[in-house]
This record gives C-alpha cells, sequence and structure tokens, in this order.
C-alpha cells in the first residue's frame, strides 16, 4: 500500500526525501479541508472536529518518568521505614546481635514497616566520617547502632538511603510561614494567614521540575488536611535566561561563562543589579555586553551628584515642571515594580535624574528623597548612601514608599504634528480639549506651516483632537 503524504516544506521547492518521512513544521496537503494550514493550524482544527464529532479530543500529558527518590548519602531527611532480620535457622533472635562482626543475617527488604508516628521525626545519626565507602547501602550502613534496633524481642534494620533535596525544598515554602515551630510543621493560623504563595519567579527549567513536585506534594498535604488551600502558588512568572556574549547559553564548556564578582570587584553590586534589571523585560532572553554596565554606572554617579547638588542648595520648593515630572514618575515607578517591568521603571529614573540635573544647584530636596526612596530596591546602597547625605540617621529600609498625585500625573496639553497636503510641516503644544480655531492658530505660528501655506487656498481640515492637524491646500 502507497504511503500518502499529507506534510510538506512551507518554503516552495524545498526538497524532501523519498527515502524517509518528513517531520519538520510544514503545511498541509492531501487532507481535504486542512489543505494550507501550517502544522500547529492543522493540529488545532483536526482536534476541534474531532471533539465537535464526539470521536476525540485534546488531552494534557506530561513527559513524567518513574522518580529514584532514594539517595546513597548522609546528608538529607532519612526514610522512615525498617525491615524485619532473618537469622539462620536454629538461631534465634536473642542469642545473636547482627552489629557483630561476621554475624550472619539477612534485612527482609520486601517487607518495609513505617516508622510508628509517635517516634517521628526519625533523625539522622553523629557520624565523623560521610564519604560514600564501598558499601552501596551508603555511609549510613556504618553507623550500626542506629542502622540496628531491637522491638518487641526482634532485630530490625533501618532504611540507609535518604531522601533527595526535593524532599525538602517541595514544601519549604510552609516551613517559611512557621519555622520556630517545634510541634508541627506550621500551624493552621501560619497556613491561614500566609498560604498560598501570591507570586513565585523562576525558570522554565525549574517549573518543570521543582514546581511540579512541590505541587504534588501540596496536594497530598490538601488531601491529608494539613493544608486548606488546593494549591500551592497563585501565580508564576518565568524570568528569562541571560546568555553570554556570543549569544550562546552560559557554559564551561563554551567558555562564555560571566562572573558576577568581578562585575562587583570593578564597578560595584548596585551597577550588576542595575544592569541585570535595565537589560531588558524580565521574562526576555537577553545576551549579557558587560561594555554596557557602563551606562547604569554613568546613571548612578549622575544622581549621586543631583543628591549632593540637593544637599548643598538645601531648595524646599518645587516648580510647577519638576512637581510634574517627579508625580509621573512616581507613578511609572511604582506600577512598573508591581509589574516586574524593572527595565522601564529604571528608565523613568533615569528621566527624572536627568531632568533634576538640569536645575543645577536648584534641585529640591524632597525629589532628591523620593528618588532615594524609589531607586533602593533595585540600587540599595545607592539609596542608602543618597538617603544619608541628605541628612536622614536611620535606614530608608523602613519608610513607606512613595506617593504619587493622579490629577499630577495627568497630561493637561498634547504636541501634534500639523501637516500640509501629508506632509508634516511643524509641531504644536495646545491643550487637550483644544478645539479646531485653537490648533489653526497655533499651526499658523509656526514659520514652515505658514511657507507651505503662502498663496494657497485652504481646501479642507482633517483635524482629530489630541491627534491629527492635517491642513490640504491648492
Amino acid at each position: 500500500m502507497d504511503v500518502i503524504s499529507v506534510v510538506k516544506p512551507k518554503k516552495e521547492g524545498t526538497e524532501v526525501s523519498d527515502e524517509e518521512a518528513f517531520t519538520s513544521e510544514g503545511v498541509a496537503f492531501n487532507s481535504g479541508e486542512f489543505d494550507g494550514l501550517t502544522t500547529n493550524k492543522a493540529k488545532k482544527a483536526i482536534t476541534y472536529k474531532l471533539s465537535q464529532m464526539e470521536k476525540g479530543g485534546a488531552k494534557v500529558t506530561y513527559k513524567l518518568r518513574d522518580w529514584v527518590f532514594s539517595r546513597q548519602r548522609y546528608w538529607g531527611e532519612p526514610i522512615p521505614i525498617y525491615f524485619p532480620i532473618d537469622f539462620p535457622e536454629g538461631v534465634e533472635h536473642g542469642d545473636v546481635d547482627p552489629k557483630d562482626e561476621g554475624c550472619e543475617h539477612t534485612i527482609r527488604y520486601d517487607q518495609s514497616i513505617p516508622v510508628d508516628e509517635a517516634d517521628l521525626p526519625l533523625k539522622l545519626p553523629e557520624m565523623d566520617d560521610f564519604k560514600p565507602g564501598d558499601d552501596p547501602a551508603g555511609c549510613l550502613a556504618r553507623a550500626k547502632d542506629w542502622r540496628y534496633f531491637e522491638k518487641d524481642g526482634k532485630w530490625f534494620a533501618r532504611e540507609t538511603n535518604t531522601m533527595p533535596q526535593w524532599a525538602g525544598s517541595c514544601w519549604y515554602y510552609f516551613r517559611y510561614t512557621d519555622p520556630k515551630n517545634s510541634e508541627a510543621a506550621f500551624s493552621s493560623k501560619a497556613d491561614e494567614d500566609w498560604m498560598p504563595v501570591d507570586l513565585y519567579i523562576g525558570g522554565a527549567e525549574h517549573a518543570v521540575l521543582h514546581l511540579l513536585y512541590a505541587r504534588f506534594w501540596h496536594q497530598v498535604m490538601f488531601d491529608i488536611g494539613v493544608t486548606k488551600h488546593p494549591e500551592p502558588f497563585k501565580k508564576l512568572v518565568h524570568q528569562g535566561m541571560i546568555l553570554g556574549t556570543d549569544g550562546e547559553k552560559m557554559s564551561k564548556s563554551r567558555g562564555n561563562v560571566i562572573n558576577p564578582d568581578d562585575i562587583v570587584d570593578h564597578q560595584g553590586s548596585d551597577a550588576l543589579r542595575l544592569y541585570e534589571m535595565f537589560m531588558g523585560p524580565l521574562e526576555a532572553v537577553k545576551p549579557w555586553q558587560t561594555s554596557q554596565v557602563a551606562g547604569v554606572a554613568r546613571f548612578q554617579n549622575k544622581m549621586y551628584n543631583v543628591v549632593k547638588n540637593a544637599v548643598q542648595s538645601d531648595v524646599d520648593e518645587m516648580d510647577a515642571e519638576t512637581t510634574k515630572i517627579l508625580h509621573k514618575t512616581m507613578k511609572k515607578v511604582t506600577e512598573d515594580m508591581e509589574n516586574m517591568s524593572f527595565n522601564t521603571a529604571i528608565s523613568a529614573m533615569m528621566v527624572l535624574t536627568n531632568h533634576l540635573q538640569s536645575l543645577k544647584d536648584k534641585v529640591p530636596r524632597e525629589a532628591a528623597e523620593k528618588l532615594a526612596l524609589m531607586v533602593s530596591p533595585i540600587a540599595p546602597h545607592l539609596g542608602e548612601e543618597c538617603w544619608n547625605m541628605l541628612g536622614n540617621e536611620d535606614t530608608l529600609a523602613y519608610e513607606p514608599w512613595v506617593e504619587f498625585d493622579e490629577e499630577l500625573c495627568v497630561d493637561n496639553t498634547v504636541k501634534m504634528g500639523v501637516q500640509v497636503n501629508g506632509k508634516v510641516r511643524g509641531q504644536i503644544e495646545i491643550p487637550k480639549d483644544a478645539d479646531q480655531d485653537t490648533a489653526m492658530a497655533e499651526a499658523m505660528k509656526e514659520s514652515r506651516v505658514e511657507s507651505q501655506l503662502d498663496g494657497k487656498d485652504i481646501k479642507k481640515i482633517i483635524f482629530v483632537p489630541g491627534r491629527i492637524l492635517n491642513i490640504v491646500a491648492k
């Protein structure tokens, strides 16, 4: 039976081997009503039709494999199970000690017994030597006084494997809510007050492993009534990866790893923080450019000098323009911080700093203090230094965040380009609610506009308030 091809390359003329299947993304053909659809669109269309026909539908699956949970090492939570011990025929439990060298015995790993709840938590023994050794059971197999114990006249052996790091990291956020509780992992009040987590930031690889496992553990705890919340995290944000200067993922094998300590040594930790936040959107994948760190370092120096000018000039009053720019900056930075748009928040602070620098020896003290508060979450050393320079003895860490006046953030005027016969010939600034006559009056004050209309009759005026002024003349 002939095999009918149903997917072809997107680019016409691309050769396809007759010896093997075409498995790349392409375009559907020989597929009836789905002809011409790209692979992704064809999948969705076919799935939708199957669901309408009640013969199939979409399903989310996970590429999960068995989880190797045990570790043959000391560090980790001990697994709270133990096993019976069998001795050779004729040997009684009370006559032997499996801890003795040469004592024959068999640990029945096929008969696991959970440690009684009253005996929890099971603690690791004190050991001086944590090296793996030759025994595949791990170093805990050498702690014989801990491993072997008697109960009800019989000998038993504890499990010597420990849990992986997942065992603690899958529920650590619960413990953070109640870290000093010696009676329980966390109290119901802590669960009520603090859970679920509002925001979790992690990379895509992190989400696939840790966050998926954390959700498993959390839902078990929910099922047994330890927590009242069915989900652990309200919102997840994936931060983008920072690539090497060659645009590739940083790795030792490529030799493109940037050591942050080197940046800190040369330009300080604040410059490192500022540059990382200024590189672009938090979610974006971005290449590292060491030369660009100097740009944020210049911003730091400029801001420091602006604050220094504020201290020396000791100006208390702000002019209307500075007041408006300050409040617009506080609004922008506040909203950008909440949305984790750190790069645009820094840009807004740079604009404010440039404006304050233009005031030279008349920088208002209030504007300098607000700027120090706004920069402190990203550049804490710079913020604290500026705050102290301004005469504040206590740290700014306990100061309330800046507050803006919404009315001062609204622009009362707009800048509009003036077109003559479809070409921009000038720019005017008018009130937002200005009418056509006001706009025309301002436009005629522009020399280039006036010269373009000289000797011509105005046939039509196209005016959209706040956006367009186009004068048609012949």
